[in-house]
């Protein structure tokens, strides 16, 4: 039997609901926001050695600051960081990629070869010192102030060549995304790493304090204390062996890659080893480029060819009043 108003609706034409304009746009945000979280865990197991050199090499570079000025210097270098990754790297890689893909593989080869560079100097330093060579003079004493500020820029130099090796890596776990996607990766990236290196070091240079801290409060707690302020110098001089290592293995790796024949080669032999050797054989092989690399360079410095290079470069002309 038809119901009231049947007649009637059958009167009216059925038109379909059209999708508003806002949940189209939810719906396109939903999916960029779920695309960004899955590739940015890829991208992030991927740089995951990246960090850890990161993380190594910066927390070398408080060692020998006067307490009160930790957090500040970390702070400092957390913010030249941010300013790396978020206004030079992210968008220079996004450009690169649109414009000039090729050109990636040649810049970050150049940071490879600096790492080399600044490892290598780092050994021929510690050796120095170990020998008693500049131990009359430490600048960190006589100037803490100067000493503060070359560990800043050191530190955030450093930092620029392995926050592009982890942008660079990033944008090779999503090079075939779209570029909404692409930007929201290296974006959230560069923040969890920064957050995560930082953080982590802004605790270990204070690891000292807390140990301190806890020897004070006296009971069973000061035990431990004591042994955290006893083991805390320890433990940054062998992270700063460790950021040394790092360098040259991050640099090694970096040249050794940009030789994609050469690469094949020494994969080739690593495959011949048995396979519980292979990770260790892949490590010292871009160490010893590192080395290798860093030293040569040291010495191409020590000729005086780099300088006079730079000095035919023209340079731009101071304005006169």
């Amino acid at each position: 039997m038809p119901r009231p108003g049947d007649a009637i609706r059958g009167r009216l034409p059925e038109t379909p609901v059209p999708a508003t304009g806002l949940i189209a746009l939810l719906d396109d945000i939903a999916t960029i926001a779920d695309d960004v979280a899955t590739l940015s865990a890829a991208a992030a197991k991927k740089t995951s050695g990246i960090v850890t050199d990161d993380l190594a090499v910066t927390a070398e570079q408080s060692i020998g600051l006067r307490r009160e000025r930790e957090l500040p210097v970390v702070w400092a270098v957390a913010r030249g960081s941010v300013f790396n990754k978020t206004v030079i790297l992210c968008p220079g890689a996004l450009a690169l990629n649109a414009v000039a893909p090729w050109a990636i593989t040649p810049l970050l080869m150049a940071g490879g070869a600096f790492l080399c560079f600044e490892g290598a100097e780092k050994i021929l330093h510690r050796n120095a010192a170990d020998e008693g060579e500049g131990a009359a003079e430490d600048p960190a004493l006589t100037d803490p102030e100067a000493f503060e500020r070359s560990r800043i820029s050191g530190a955030i130099r450093t930092d620029l060549i392995l926050s592009a090796e982890i942008v660079a890596i990033t944008l090779g776990q999503v090079a075939a995304a779209t570029f909404m996607t692409q930007v929201g990766v290296l974006y959230l990236v560069s923040v969890v790493m920064t957050v995560g290196v930082y953080g982590l070091v802004a605790g270990l240079v204070k690891l000292d304090d807390f140990g301190e801290y806890l020897a004070l409060k006296g009971g069973p707690r000061a035990g431990l204390g004591r042994f955290i302020v006893a083991a805390a110098p320890k433990l940054l001089h062998a992270i700063s062996t460790v950021g040394m290592i790092a360098m040259l293995l991050v640099g090694g790796s970096i040249l050794l890659h940009g030789f994609p024949p050469v690469a094949a080669w020494v994969h080739h032999l690593v495959e011949l080893l048995p396979g519980a050797l292979h990770g260790v054989a892949t490590m010292l092989g871009d160490f010893l480029v590192g080395l290798v690399a860093g030293f040569l360079l040291i010495g191409l410095g020590k000729t005086g060819v780099p300088q006079k290079l730079w000095a035919m470069v023209p340079k731009p002309k101071k304005a006169t009043a």
